[in-house]
């Protein structure tokens, strides 16, 4: 189960890590890739697609640099839409996480005595 948690929160932020990313320097796919297994254990072959479509979304803009060790590689970097996608994601997934770390950080109430259960009274006579 905690495979399963891990696996699906990775890839729900995923989107939002390579906007980060991309916001700081352009950078190419497998640069991306290796960074975000480093940082947060993802895999290579999930980068590709999510670049794609990245690219048809507008968010990113691409260019080719020659390469003298082989062949030409394929710089990302944020269009203006890519730097608003990743304001509003941020803001989201900083309220995402506020809430998630209420819910883990808060104690139980304290027990009090139900309104319907009688006080404990021992009536004699």
């Amino acid at each position: 189960m905690a495979e399963t948690i891990d696996i699906q929160l990775k890839k729900g932020v995923l989107g939002l890590c390579v906007l980060a990313l991309l916001a700081r320097n352009e950078s190419y796919a497998y640069e991306i890739a290796s960074t975000l297994s480093d940082a947060i254990g993802m895999g290579e072959g999930t980068i590709y697609p999510l670049m794609r479509r990245m690219q048809t979304d507008g968010l990113v803009d691409t260019r080719l640099v020659e390469s003298s060790s082989g062949p030409s590689r394929k710089y990302y970097r944020l269009t203006a839409a890519g730097h608003a996608a990743l304001d509003a994601q941020a803001a989201e997934w900083r309220g995402f996480a506020r809430s998630v770390d209420a819910l883990l950080d808060a104690k139980p109430p304290e027990s009090e005595p139900q309104a319907d259960q009688a006080p404990n009274e021992t009536q004699e006579g």
